[in-house]
């Protein structure tokens, strides 16, 4: 059975959408997200993470319990297997790393695209999960024209080459632009920057220029009161939290809630 690709089908309608972001290894977290029914889809964010190709089979399976369409982000080095493998799990979406060029953008196309003629991909037929039911070669052709495709501006570089990117970004039908404000400031040799109001202006442009390029911005936000001002800024994309924090956060309040206890009677 084929699921469908809901994330891209509220894209296409023109739908705000939210996701967030899961780190831990464990299947259950995509299918407690999907069950949760207030996410659009989930972000594995494999730069960050341990897994193997299994991991990703067992993910996608799982999601799909929930209905959640799933997004990887994998690490630029070996973004090529893995987002192939992420693809042939079951996997709905891509968000590309550290873009420093136009020629990053159109490899990064390149990865999960058919090889078609007219499109210039490199995917072929692979025999993997989603034929497994049912091995429809048009159908499989359309569901790699179907995955949403997100890059990261999270460079220095990116930013001084940014129209040449975005242009280069809407040619090739990329869906969703990602501003990465902790990289951003890494690459300038300021690591702190992102932390600091002085990251603003930067961040604006390039959610202007996204917009002027007719390609969505997406943003990373820790809490709700965050989304106020981008929300002004005219995004209308969030991925927000990543279970590790939230795991962290409420094992500190719960810690301290019963320590508080525990000194009272002490």
């Amino acid at each position: 059975m084929v699921i469908a690709n809901t994330f891209r089908q509220k894209l296409l309608a023109g739908k705000p959408t939210i996701g967030t972001h899961f780190m831990f290894n464990d299947p259950d977290i995509p299918e407690m997200i999907g069950d949760s029914g207030f996410f659009d889809y989930g972000e594995f964010a494999a730069e960050y993470a341990s897994f193997d190709m299994d991991r990703l089979y067992h993910f996608a399976r799982s999601a799909q319990c929930g209905g959640l369409p799933l997004m990887i982000k994998p690490d630029q080095e070996s973004q090529g297997f893995w987002s192939q493998a992420a693809l042939g799990a079951g996997f709905k979406a891509v968000l590309f790393t550290d873009i420093r060029s136009a020629a990053d953008v159109e490899e990064c196309h390149r990865l999960i695209r058919p090889d078609f003629p007219d499109i210039h991909g490199s995917m072929g037929v692979k025999l993997r999960r989603p034929a497994l039911q049912n091995y429809d070669i048009d159908q499989y052709a359309e569901e790699l024209k179907n995955i949403v495709f997100a890059i990261m501006i999270e460079k220095n570089v990116a930013y001084e080459n940014l129209d040449e990117i975005l242009d280069k970004a809407n040619a090739l039908g990329v869906d969703m632009t990602q501003w990465g404000p902790a990289d951003f400031g890494f690459s300038r040799g300021n690591p702190k920057m992102g932390s600091t109001d002085s990251i603003r202006s930067f961040e604006e442009t390039v959610i202007k220029k996204s917009l002027e390029y007719g390609i969505p911005p997406r943003i990373e936000i820790g809490s709700t009161e965050q989304a106020a001002r981008y929300i002004d800024l005219g995004v209308r994309h969030f991925c927000i939290g990543w279970d590790r924090f939230i795991y962290a956060s409420a094992l500190k309040q719960l810690g301290e809630g019963i320590a508080k206890i525990m000194d009272s009677i002490s």
